[in-house]
């Protein structure tokens, strides 16, 4: 057994038990049996339990985008689409583990500052996006505004997922083009107070 091949074993059999029990309800020991390893290499590898969920969040996938990728210049809304697309995309193949670390960040500061930090890169990922599709042509308020209230919207959509019937996040591309509009507007008069 490679070093690299136990301590994904041990990352999957948390993920599977913290998803079934919850985390305060698996001891290592489970986690250990469910991986086929020993008790010890869980702790060598992971020295508190706690620092298995932090390795969990690193599982998500990673939201980081080029803007380029995903921006049509002058099409704001097109641009917001295709980078909600994108996300969408990414988050769909992670949903066990998205739920998972959802519903343990209300009890674990660790889980909670790492989908927080997570945030904010999703803010600086909208703001940039905004700033290439609009060509820099609005006032900083109205981006960091947008940027918030669209970071707000995709995150609210991937953490409610589970409860819709399919597993998917809701759509919302009406709002999204509300938003796009509104900014293209404000854009397209020079506004920028």
């Amino acid at each position: 057994m490679t070093e690299d091949s136990a301590k994904e074993r041990i990352l999957c059999a948390a993920e599977e038990l913290f998803a079934e029990s919850g985390f305060d309800a698996t001891p290592t020991s489970r986690i250990a049996e469910r991986a086929g390893v020993p008790k010890g290499l869980v702790h060598y590898y992971f020295r508190r339990k706690s620092d298995l969920l932090a390795a969990l969040v690193d599982r998500l996938p990673d939201e980081r985008i080029e803007p380029a990728a995903v921006v049509v210049p002058g099409d704001l809304a097109g641009s917001l689409r295709r980078l909600v697309g994108e996300l969408d995309r990414r988050f769909t193949g992670s949903l066990g583990l998205s739920h998972l670390l959802w519903r343990e960040a209300d009890t674990h500061h660790v889980v909670r500052d790492a989908l927080s930090e997570r945030f904010q890169q999703l803010v600086r990922l909208m703001r940039s996006v905004i700033v290439a599709a609009t060509g820099g042509r609005l006032a900083g308020a109205d981006i960091d505004n947008a940027s918030g209230l669209l970071a707000r919207a995709v995150t609210h959509r991937h953490a409610t997922a589970r409860h819709t019937g399919d597993d998917r996040p809701a759509e919302f591309d009406g709002e999204l083009t509300f938003v796009a509009n509104a900014l293209s507007a404000r854009a397209a008069k020079g506004t920028t107070s």
